[in-house]
């Protein structure tokens, strides 16, 4: 069962849920305030533009103290993948920095579904297209479902978001724009935006091609024919009463565009919702840097100020070329969980988001290991040190002191050597076996980070290792070193600690007799001859967990 990917276990978990749902009258420790003034981490960065705009805490007209409004935001004409994960764990972070600041201020973060847009092209992974394609360009919401589960595909989708959200612990509320469309809770916004038409107009018309300008429209009204979100110029006939007039199927039609009858184009609908909803953050990704800048001189134009906000950079496949869920060359929330773990994920996402990550299933041991190591070092770490530590903002440590659990016995790429060697069919319970020669009280129970990334391990060998591994013949001067650390590990004792292994290797690396250039190319040898693998780890480990004897058969191996 997941817990969130900042807790690590669920009495920890609801622990410290508790202690960032109290009231906005908490104390926050003064040093870890003094910190968080000056931390250059990007939360807090973030946060403090936050600050700046509410230096006295968000007011209403009567004095009031309100909630900051975080929003995230999602297109349910596909599933929920990997970015939606992102933005809603990054705004989250910023909101919990934000509450730092701010000594527990109040604060609330909307997941705001664009399910009123009306279905432009028929996603790729969908099975049952022919429903879809008859029902091209009506809005998301109605439009049947067809996994034939839900009220519609954008119902399906709503829900899978929600369960993908819930699933991973996010502290969120639900906002559907169809909803408040369809309820006529947009029709005030709506009104302002034809009075505010000609403004919105000269704002994005110099933005557009000459042939776009012809039919653009900021207001989209749904045909009562066919039921599509139409883009067609309009005529605004009444702005206080909402109607305006455009031409349908040949004719002309006068329409309110209240209550469902209409949605906004893009830009116009995201500032209109800014400003309805009364957005204060929200972050979006690069492609979306033009958006921002219209969107926001229309939220202007309508009364409001659009939010704050970064702008992230967009993920990368291991050609380096832009993600795309049409080509599927990204990397699934459900493939990093099958080869890596929950905590990776979300350290792998929190560094440096306004520079363009690599993502794909190489990325994810470094994750995964450089996330422990991270962990380990907050308890002795000032707080200062853990402000920039992210670790720190995934667990959301502010009493955390560290403890038992703060450091794995065994890393991820040393499992990743050690099914590597058992082959293809290794089993769970083969891995532990030797774990137990390893980790004091090797069991699932006592370490269950380390069984995770057992069953991560044995799936990344059988998907990816196995079925590529090579271990080349070893170079002459390469072969009488081998047979050199054969002979050192024959007159080695079964109890010999790592570091002592270590040592072993490391003196016949040096050796000059062996004619090694640097000591990395003895250490290249042992990965490529004995491991199959251009990289390793450090090999007095590998040995002490995979046995002397078994090494032995390896070098045996290598040297036949």
């Amino acid at each position: 069962m997941h817990t969130g990917i900042w807790f690590r276990g669920r009495d920890f978990a609801l622990a410290l849920a508790a202690h960032l749902r109290k009231s906005a009258g908490i104390m926050t420790d003064p040093a870890l305030l003094a910190a968080a003034q000056v931390s250059k981490a990007w939360p807090f960065e973030e946060a403090r533009k936050i600050v700046k705009r509410f230096p006295q805490g968000k007011r209403g007209a009567d004095g009031a103290l309100l909630s900051v409004l975080f929003e995230t935001g999602y297109g349910p004409s596909g599933l929920p993948h990997i970015g939606t994960f992102q933005e809603v764990l990054r705004t989250t972070l910023v909101r919990r920095a934000y509450e730092v600041l701010t000594g527990g201020a109040p604060t609330r973060l909307i997941a705001f579904s664009d399910d009123m847009d009306g279905l432009r092209k028929v996603p790729d992974n969908i099975e049952n297209k022919a429903v879809l394609e008859a029902n091209l360009g009506k809005p998301l919401t109605r439009i049947p479902d067809p996994f034939g589960c839900h009220e519609s595909f954008a119902h399906h989708n709503n829900a899978m978001l929600r369960e993908f959200l819930d699933r991973f612990g996010f502290d969120y509320e639900f906002v559907s724009a169809s909803d408040r469309y369809n309820a006529g809770q947009f029709d005030d916004a709506l009104q302002n935006v034809l009075r505010q038409y000609d403004a919105i107009m000269a704002i994005m018309l110099p933005t557009l091609r000459e042939e776009r300008r012809k039919t653009y429209s900021p207001v989209l009204p749904v045909s009562p024919t066919s039921g599509a979100v139409l883009q067609v110029p309009i005529e605004v006939i009444d702005a206080e009463a909402g109607i305006i007039r455009f031409e349908d199927e040949g004719q002309m039609i006068e329409q309110s565009i209240f209550g469902g009858q209409s949605k906004l184009q893009w830009k116009v609908d995201w500032a209109m919702r800014w400003v309805a909803l009364g957005v204060d953050y929200e972050m979006c990704g690069k492609d979306l840097t033009d958006s921002v800048r219209e969107s926001g001189k229309i939220a202007r134009a309508l009364g409001g100020r659009p939010p704050e906000g970064l702008i992230y950079e967009l993920f990368l496949d291991e050609n380096g070329e832009k993600i795309s869920k049409s080509k599927g060359n990204g990397l699934t929330i459900e493939q990093w969980l099958t080869y890596g773990s929950e905590e990776s994920l979300g350290f792998y996402l929190f560094r440096e988001p306004k520079s363009a990550k690599q993502l794909h299933v190489g990325v994810i041991p470094r994750a995964v290991d450089e996330y422990w190591q991270f962990r380990e070092k907050i308890p002795a770490q000032p707080v200062e040190q853990q402000l920039g530590n992210a670790v720190w903002h995934l667990l959301r440590a502010n009493g955390y002191h560290g403890g038992d659990g703060d450091r794995l016995p065994v890393t991820y790429g040393l499992l990743l050597n050690l099914v590597g060697v058992l082959g293809q069919h290794a089993t769970r319970e083969q891995v532990w076996s030797y774990l137990a020669n390893y980790v004091d009280e090797a069991t699932s129970e006592a370490h269950p980070e380390v069984d995770v990334l057992v069953k991560a391990a044995l799936a990344t060998n059988r998907d990816f290792i196995a079925p590529n591994l090579h271990r080349r013949k070893p170079e002459a001067n390469e072969a009488l070193a081998l047979a050199a650390l054969d002979e050192e590990l024959g007159a080695t004792s079964d109890d010999a600690t790592a570091e002592e292994l270590q040592t072993i290797v490391y003196e016949i690396g040096k050796d000059p007799h062996y004619q090694f250039e640097a000591l990395r190319d003895w250490f290249k040898c042992l990965y490529e001859t004995l491991l199959g693998s251009s990289q390793g780890p450090r090999m007095g480990s590998f040995i002490a967990l995979y046995g002397v004897e078994n090494t032995r058969k390896l070098i045996a191996e290598a040297l036949g």
